[in-house]
Formats: C-alpha cells, sequence, structure tokens
C-alpha cells in the first residue's frame, strides 16, 4: 500500500480561498498536492505528471467541472474524481456520479467529509489495482488444469495431475466435501490422451443400491418389471473413455466385488443378461472418506481400495491454504457479477481479511456461494463486511479478541454523556493502558486496529 506521501492530489478550483484551505486541509495529512486555478490549467497539470485524485470545483469560468471529469477519465480512468460545489443539486450530483465521480461534496466543506471522501476514493483506487493484479496473476497462471491458487499445495497437485494425465494408471481423489475433487477429476481427463472420448460421471452417494447397480452396468429389457428397453449403463458409455465414480466410499458393498472384476478384467453383463461385455474405461475415483478406516470396519474393500488407489491425490480443504483465498474470490467476483448482470469490482480489505481468517467448513463450495450471494445481494460496487453471511461476519468481533486484563482501569461515564464522546474516551483510556499501543488496545476493545486509527482521526477531525 502506497504511503500519504506518494499520493499526488490536483485541486481545481477557481476561487483561491478555497484552493488554499483545500490544500491546506489536504496538506496537513501528508498527501503531495498541486493547485490549479481553472479547468484548463489543471488538465495541464494532470497530463503532466501523475494523479491520484482530482478535487475540482463544480462551477468554473471556461471549461466545467463535469467537463474536468470526462476529460480525466477518458486520459486515465483510473484517477478518482471528487467535485465540490456551492450551488449542489440533487440533478448535478447524479450527473457526476453517472459521469464517474466518485463523490458529491457541497459547500461550505466539512473537514471530516473531505477526508472521508478522500481516504474511501483512494481506497477504492487501491482496490482496484490490487484486483487488477490478482486478475493479470489469474491470466498468467495459463494452467491447463484450469484450477485455480498458486498456494504450494495447489502447486504441487497441479504438477501431480500433470504427471498422471497422460498415463493410464486409475486415480483416487481424497478430500472433503467441497474442496474441487470433481475439478481435479476434469482437470485427468482433459490432459489426457482420451481426451476426445467420453467422460462419464457417477454419484454412488445419489443412487440407491439397486438404481446404481443398473446405472453403471445396464439392464436387459424384462431385467426387472419396468425394464421396458434394454439400456446401456455407464461403464459401456465410458468405453475408451474415463468413468468418473464420485463418492465412492458410499458404495455398497455388494456392488464392490463387480466393480473390482470390471477393473481386473474389463469385463461384466448387463443385469438380466448372460452376454459379456468387453470395456477400456480409465477410472478415477473420488471420496471424502477414510478408506483405510472403511476397510477396518468392513465397509470398503480392501482389494478394490488398492486397484483404485494406484495414484492418489490428496486435495487439501480451504483453511489448509488460505493464501488463495483472494484470487478465488476475485476469480469468483469476475464470474458472478458477468452471470448475474451486476456491477462489482472487489471485496473491501477487511472483508477479504475475515474471508482469509474463516475455516470455511464447506470449503470451495460455500467461498462459492458465499461471493455470489454479496454479488447479488450487495448494495454498491464495492463490497463489504455487511455483504457478507453472519457465521463470517461475526469474524469481526471476535478478531482480535483478548480478555481485558485483571486490575485494568475504570472509568467513570457521567448518565448522559454523547454516545461519541464515551467512545472517544474508552479508545484514549485503552491506549493509556496499552502504552499507546494501537494493536493491544484493538484486541482489548475486540476491534480492528484500522478502526482504532478511523476513530481517533474522526475524533481530530472534530476539534
Amino acid at each position: 500500500m502506497r504511503s500519504n506521501e506518494e499520493i499526488h492530489i490536483l485541486v481545481v478550483d477557481d476561487k483561491k480561498g478555497s484552493r488554499e484551505a483545500l490544500q491546506k486541509m489536504i496538506a496537513k495529512e501528508g498527501y503531495r498536492v498541486s493547485l490549479a486555478h481553472d479547468a484548463e490549467t489543471g488538465l495541464e497539470l494532470f497530463r503532466q505528471e501523475p494523479v491520484s485524485l482530482v478535487i475540482t470545483d463544480l462551477r468554473m469560468p471556461g471549461m466545467d467541472g463535469i467537463t474536468l471529469l470526462k476529460e480525466v477519465k477518458r486520459l486515465n480512468g483510473t484517477t478518482e474524481v471528487i467535485l465540490i460545489s456551492g450551488y449542489g443539486t440533487v440533478e448535478s450530483a447524479v450527473e457526476a456520479m453517472r459521469e464517474g465521480a466518485y463523490d458529491f461534496i457541497t459547500k461550505p466543506l466539512e473537514r471530516a467529509l473531505v477526508l472521508k471522501a478522500i481516504t474511501k476514493a483512494l481506497e477504492k483506487q487501491e482496490l482496484l489495482r490490487e484486483n487488477a493484479d490478482l486478475r493479470a496473476k489469474l491470466r498468467n497462471l495459463g494452467d491447463p488444469s484450469g484450477l485455480i491458487g498458486n498456494g504450494q499445495s495447489m502447486i504441487e497437485v497441479k504438477e501431480l495431475i500433470r504427471q498422471v494425465a497422460p498415463t493410464s494408471a486409475n486415480v483416487l481423489i481424497l478430500g472433503e466435501s467441497g474442496t474441487g475433487k470433481e475439478l481435479v477429476a476434469n482437470a485427468i481427463h482433459n490432459l489426457s490422451d482420451r481426451a476426445g472420448k467420453p467422460f462419464i460421471k457417477v454419484n454412488c452417494a445419489a443412487l440407491p443400491e439397486n438404481l446404481l447397480e443398473s446405472e453403471l452396468f445396464g439392464y436387459e429389457r424384462g431385467a426387472f418389471t419396468g425394464a421396458v428397453a434394454r439400456k446401456e449403463g455407464r461403464f459401456r458409455l465410458a468405453d475408451e473413455g474415463m468413468l468418473f465414480l464420485d463418492e465412492i466410499g458410499d458404495m455398497p458393498m455388494s456392488l464392490q466385488a463387480k466393480i473390482l472384476r470390471v477393473l481386473q478384467e474389463g469385463e461384466f453383463e448387463r443385469l438380466g443378461g448372460n452376454e459379456t461385455l468387453k470395456v477400456d474405461v480409465r477410472i478415477i475415483a473420488a471420496t471424502n472418506q477414510d478408506l483405510q478406516e472403511a476397510i477396518a470396519d468392513r465397509r470398503f474393500r480392501e482389494d478394490l481400495y488398492y486397484r483404485l488407489n494406484v495414484i492418489s491425490i490428496y486435495l487439501p480443504p480451504l483453511r489448509e491454504r488460505r493464501s488463495d483465498i483472494p484470487i478465488l474470490v476475485e476469480h469468483f467476483i469476475e464470474r458472478f457479477s458477468e452471470k448475474n448482470k451486476q456491477r462489482v469490482y472487489a471485496f473491501s480489505r477487511e472483508a477479504v481479511e475475515l474471508m482469509s481468517n474463516y475455516d470455511w467448513p464447506g470449503n470451495i463450495r460455500e467461498l462459492e456461494n458465499t461471493v455470489e450471494r454479496a454479488v447479488v445481494l450487495g448494495r454498491d460496487d464495492l463490497l463489504s463486511v455487511d455483504d457478507l453471511p453472519p457465521s463470517i461476519a461475526r469474524g469481526a468481533e471476535k478478531q482480535d479478541e483478548s480478555p481485558v486484563e485483571a486490575g485494568a482501569p475504570v472509568i467513570s461515564i457521567p448518565v448522559g454523556t454523547p454516545l461519541s464522546e464515551i467512545e472517544h474516551r474508552v479508545i484514549l483510556e485503552t491506549l493509556r493502558h496499552t502504552g499507546g499501543d494501537k494493536s493491544a488496545a484493538a484486541r482489548q476493545l475486540g476491534i480492528a486496529t484500522r478502526t482504532i486509527y478511523r476513530k481517533l482521526d474522526q475524533a481530530e477531525s472534530l476539534k
């Protein structure tokens, strides 16, 4: 993140008093400020060197603020613009926002409002820059597997996929529900020499035993009530291609022997039939269960396990690959903004931090649903903590939480004291207790450290 000294703000106002007041106000915060007495001069300064933010009056002789806004956006769409005016109307504010202004502030200017608008505009700009970097990383990954993530664990998974895909070995994919096991199966198929052949999928947990058997092996006409015509099973449909047996740990024991025969001999019979059918099928299996434990409990055949587990790929849960969460969030924002026709460009840093610290029991599937929910229900193009589900947003209250030390000072506050003053006094007293350590104070107060800075800045601006 850039320091204030690195940020260049251009102030354009035809009134000298307004220009100098804004310069003093902004420079006090450490920003570098340039002044222009009209839009034409401001535009020339803008062309000469990079500007992070333009603050311009609306009504000026010659080119007005709206026209300057349009020119700034045409030259550099990432520069934010704040319009100010002593003649503020709803119509002019709407026009300014429609043309891309970040904010519209009416005169006389209040220091707190101006600084808040500057902070938020620069934060949006920084988030846009960070998300552009994330999008570039997504494009530059160039990974034919299609899996998102560049943490060490995912690098190892992708390398294993690249190694195993061109072979004929059966693969067992292990991992919790929602970690992306089907995506790994898709990647193996797409990178194999069977990519142009059928890729048939069966969820073994979704079908009852009798239906699962007929789905896998097919049946002859008259094999059972309702079998009015022959039906080919999934093994036959996957001939020369691949068969993905998802949730293999839920397959009934009675079917496991038949699966083992296909793996060993490459042959089977349809239900109700005598003809032995030969197939060439590569098996990719997946489960969220501990198959070793299932073998010990006599729920899974040991010989089938070793046939399936020629190569095993373990997909770590999302809580074990937290560094990938920001890039996954960006990927889902882009996808669901387009799908739902929403204009959303990012989550706030605080929201991403909460998501990165959350354990995600539902893994990537839960993260995906969370982002889509926020994109659909969000009230702004910058999503915040308020747009997260309560189970995740509550982390903001728990973040940096620690019990108050025994013997901490007690504050006496008279009845009727304004809430803002109570809040300020509590923060100051906690800072005294921590020796000025804002992080420790934030932990004791159960808030984020940045909230301490923001509250202190707000109190200072009101003096």
